[in-house]
């Protein structure tokens, strides 16, 4: 067997998960000057170290959508410890590109790495999962804050790794104190998770969430819901990545019928 010697040491080493994020990222933002649909429009400056950083965001217009269009907000990686979620949430943008018509008249929104500090090599947990977003000191949350107060977004949807031990999906909806949609609308269903097992949760009715953006909620033009999805930490990359991909594509034809019908109440 011989050995090629003029191959350098970095064509043969490994990437390190958060290059691979990174160059993922870049690639992304260099399809969104080719494509009519998407747009990079990262959030920022910060600084992490001396250095500036920004946080990014991917804007998806669907086929026919307007300055009207229902507005959705998704959110992954915030705990750069793991990248595989914020990979999931890259798919499902990809996705988008090859089919457009997945998200025929919505506006949506992704930022795939919220941690973007961990991205940058600081590993110290800061649990921004549970941020709430008008007091935390996170960077990162404050320009989501900053950003939620601009766009108005009717939903976010959360993509999460699940504890240790749990073995199926969560799935967590939640609404602002006092707004209930209809109990004839189903946000989600376990017809769009199927195959894979599933846990509905309901958030607490009446009782503002102290995490995320519905801590904010009251001040914020649009009442908007939360949807989280919580994904077993121990499955596979490839089969976490097709769960995202699949059930929020299937979300997403859901809740373009639930825009359908709010329309003619």
């Amino acid at each position: 067997m011989s050995f090629d010697s003029s191959r350098s040491a970095t064509e043969s080493r490994p990437v390190p998960p958060t290059e691979t994020l990174a160059l993922r990222l870049g690639a992304l933002t260099a399809r969104a000057q080719q494509d009519c649909h998407l747009f990079a429009s990262p959030l920022g400056p910060f600084y992490i170290g001396g250095r500036s950083a920004w946080l990014s965001r991917f804007v998806f217009f669907g086929p026919h959508a307007s300055d009207a269009a229902w507005r959705l907000a998704f959110l992954s990686g915030f705990d750069a410890r793991d990248h595989r979620l914020s990979h999931a949430l890259v798919g499902l943008v990809e996705r988008l590109t090859a089919d457009a018509a997945d998200g025929h008249g919505l506006d949506l929104t992704f930022f795939p790495q919220i941690d973007v500090a961990g991205l940058a090599g600081d590993f110290a947990p800061r649990d921004l999962a549970h941020a709430h977003w008008a007091r935390s000191t996170a960077p990162e949350i404050a320009l989501l804050e900053r950003d939620a107060r601009s766009r108005g977004y009717h939903g976010y949807i959360r993509v999460e790794a699940a504890s240790p031990g749990e073995e199926i999906i969560t799935l967590r909806v939640r609404e602002p104190a006092g707004l209930a949609y209809s109990p004839d609308v189903e946000l989600i269903s376990s017809d769009d998770v199927a195959p894979f097992p599933v846990r509905f949760e309901r958030g607490e009715a009446g009782r503002a969430p102290s995490d995320g953006p519905l801590s904010v909620a009251e001040d914020l033009s649009v009442q908007p819901f939360e949807l989280t999805l919580r994904v077993p930490a121990a499955w596979p990359d490839e089969i976490q990545h097709e769960a995202v991909s699949s059930i929020l594509t299937r979300f997403l034809h859901r809740y373009r019928a639930f825009q359908a019908y709010g329309q003619h109440l």
